[in-house]
């Protein structure tokens, strides 16, 4: 027992050191663009001068110990929890962290786990090419987290289910299961190989940094922590990754806003050049950034990575109570906002920096995304370890993200593959184990697509694409079984293919028809002599002229996840209409959200008897544990489900096969020891016998 406490307060202590280390970035952060620093600006003549002249020298032995020592650190994590932290033995010891973490250590491991290295490179060039209009993503940002705390997260909470994707198995059928689980596998594996590479490739270009090896270096740290830790290694090195993240991007503005004279000028400048737009209301769905598609478009594909994306709704499940999760939504929201605002005003920096002289058009660099590395190199160099700074907060994003997708995997492999789809029981004493292993594997194949993404050509922007496309089919999914109780398993078959058909179509043939992109005006009139207009390339694709593109390839590529998940809905809804909709009296009532719910029982009684729809609904709940004690042969995964859910208001969990409706549910003041009314006894119903003994019953087709 002493051996215990102490291990709780050394983890304790661990994690106030890392809240401390965040606190300290945040504020960094947020005082970046008020430094009254007044230095003078640097004359274009330099901009592309390099503090020394051969390549490899562009990255000195400060740069590389800091680099070193976050990884460093963030391997300790790993070794801490895995071999001096509580011992893991099942497989949500070691997948859930014991539902045993910390609300702020969970938000920002959510919030790391969706800022990727590729976002943190591409924003500010979006700032620089484009202007300011994607900012206005920080409001989807704070919309989202209402949608998800009160439609979709009561839900997961209530059910406990290790995979999400065992939801639609409950809900629909096995086949919907495998399925979604089989897209979310692909999806991951492949954009984990794409996010780590693509910026590993632009560090490279102008830093000197070996592609191959930095992947190398990311993955072998990443799969060492993840595998040996779990989600607890992973939460805690993402909190610690996130200071480091914000901390380099805080440093590298603050820097530039001193060295370009302060901030005045830089936001002059945008304002001078139009990259201060934030408001452009055309409704077409082909402008790739409007107003609508970035906050209307936005929201949607933000609530399908909040909602419908195993990595996330893992983390919510690693946290005891339903309020904990609520409280790590609005936390991970205001860090994103930090991370974003940070980057476009990193974006406007660059514009001002390269006003007359554009890197690109002058041929210093052949892509956008290449700007900011560009600027930290040559003009940042003289601070010693700032370079390295940066580079680590990039490669603390990579890790963030395949860390989280890693864990993700193995929950998927083991829940939806071995047990779900071939019916292996792996041993409960042995489940931390396999997943140590399935998630090294996952590491190792993700890893060895690295070698092939160089390769993909057009496909490579298509697997960039990928996140949404699939996660619109997820959304969809998700929604058609927790806001229409009507909707089958034959809808939600046909809307799954259709989702995932339609936004592959408009996605591949957007890739394939290379749609051009908006940019605003550059000059390279300020261009040193020694870049003369013979050295002036065009490093843009040829790209087809936007009138001779079909309309469905021009649509932005926000709205994709709006396509498939509105496609999903839509034929499900059809076809389960056409092919006899579910009785809503038969569907569980954890299933379902609780505003649904709620609004179904405010409506009329004609109505709902039009709809089918129970005149109590919400009376509709099975008999809590809490007045049955558990099952003693349940075993311990399955008692911490149940106690757990409860805490959510959820009474999935129940050692009695019959299903009790419109008598038992206390949050109603119904006295659960008088006998049930006769119309709840002849509502009942009782489930057949299910695979797992102790996991819920699901229907097949």
């Amino acid at each position: 027992m002493d051996l215990f406490k102490n291990y709780r307060r050394t983890e304790n202590a661990f994690q106030e050191i890392l809240a401390l280390i965040w606190i300290l970035s945040f504020i960094s952060a947020t005082q970046a663009t008020k430094l009254p620093l007044e230095l003078n600006s640097t004359n274009n003549s330099d901009i592309f001068q390099p503090r020394n002249e051969t390549k490899v020298s562009l990255f000195t032995w400060e740069d590389y110990s800091v680099l070193v020592a976050m990884l460093i650190i963030s391997c300790a994590i790993g070794v801490f929890y895995a071999y001096f932290g509580e011992k893991q033995l099942t497989g949500d010891d070691f997948l859930l962290g014991g539902s045993s973490m910390g609300t702020f250590p969970m938000a920002l491991s959510l919030a790391a786990s969706f800022i990727t290295a590729i976002e943190l490179l591409g924003n500010p060039a979006e700032m620089y090419v484009a202007g300011g209009q994607f900012w206005m993503i920080c409001l989807a940002f704070v919309l989202v987290i209402p949608v998800t705390s009160h439609l979709y997260l009561p839900v997961f909470m209530r059910l406990r289910l290790t995979s999400c994707y065992e939801y639609l198995e409950v809900r629909f059928c096995k086949s919907m299961r495998v399925y979604a689980s089989a897209l979310y596998m692909m999806q991951m594996i492949l954009y984990t190989a794409v996010a780590v590479y693509a910026p590993a490739l632009a560090l490279s270009d102008v830093t000197g940094l070996n592609t191959y090896l930095a992947v190398s270096v990311v993955y072998i740290v990443c799969i060492f922590y993840a595998s040996q830790g779990g989600m607890k290694a992973v939460i805690m090195t993402d909190t610690f990754q996130s200071a480091v993240l914000l901390g380099s991007l805080a440093a590298v503005l603050a820097l530039g806003v001193a060295q370009e004279g302060g901030s005045d000028s830089i936001w002059d400048h945008a304002r001078r050049t139009d990259r201060l737009h934030f408001f452009d209301m055309n409704p077409d769905p082909t402008v790739r950034h409007s107003f609508w598609s970035v906050v209307v478009g936005g929201t949607i594909y933000w609530i399908s990575m909040f909602c419908a994306n195993q990595a996330s709704i893992q983390k919510y499940l690693s946290v005891e109570r339903l309020s904990q999760a609520r409280i790590a939504l609005w936390v991970s929201a205001i860090g994103l906002v930090s991370v974003y605002s940070v980057n476009f005003a990193t974006g406007a920096l660059l514009a001002n920096h390269y006003a007359g002289c554009d890197p690109i058009k002058a041929g210093v660099i052949n892509a956008s995304d290449r700007l900011l590395p560009l600027y930290v190199v040559r003009q940042l160099g003289e601070h010693p370890g700032v370079p390295g700074f940066f580079v680590a907060g990039i490669f603390a994003a990579s890790l963030g993200t395949v860390a989280s997708a890693l864990n993700s995997l193995s929950a998927i492999a083991c829940q939806d593959l071995a047990t779900g789809l071939l019916g292996i029981t792996l041993p409960e004493e042995k489940g931390a184990a396999i997943a140590r292993w399935v998630c090294l594997g996952c590491g190792a194949l993700s890893f060895a697509l690295v070698f092939a993404v160089e390769r993909l050509g057009p496909v490579l922007q298509l697997a960039l694409s990928f996140n949404g496309m699939i996660g619109g089919v997820s959304l969809g999914l998700f929604s058609l079984g927790m806001l229409f109780p009507w909707a089958n398993a034959k809808g939600a078959i046909a809307g799954g293919v259709f989702g995932l058909i339609l936004v592959v179509a408009a996605g591949g043939g957007a890739q394939f028809a290379h749609v051009p992109l908006p940019r605003l005006p550059t000059s390279i009139d300020s261009c040193p002599v020694s870049l003369n207009n013979t050295s002036f390339i065009n490093s843009e694709p040829a790209e087809n002229h936007d009138d001779a593109v079909f309309w469905l390839f021009r649509v932005s590529y926000l709205w994709y996840t709006s396509l498939g998940c509105v496609g999903t809905l839509l034929i499900g809804l059809i076809v389960s209409v056409v092919t006899g909709v579910t009785d809503p009296a038969d569907v569980p009532i954890d299933l379902i959200s609780p505003p649904v719910i709620n609004f179904l029982n405010s409506l009329p009684i004609k109505i709902k008897k039009a709809l089918r729809v129970p005149t109590r609904m919400g009376s509709e709940r099975r008999r809590s544990s809490s007045v049955r004690p558990p099952n003693l042969a349940d075993d311990k995964d399955t008692r911490r489900r149940r106690r757990l859910s409860e805490l959510a208001g959820g009474v999935f969990y129940s050692d009695a096969p019959t299903l009790t409706r419109g008598h038992d549910n206390l949050a109603l003041g119904l006295d659960s020891e008088k006998p049930p009314p006769e119309e709840a006894k002849r509502r009942s119903f009782k489930l057949d016998a299910p695979l797992n003994p102790n996991g819920p019953q699901t229907s097949t087709c």
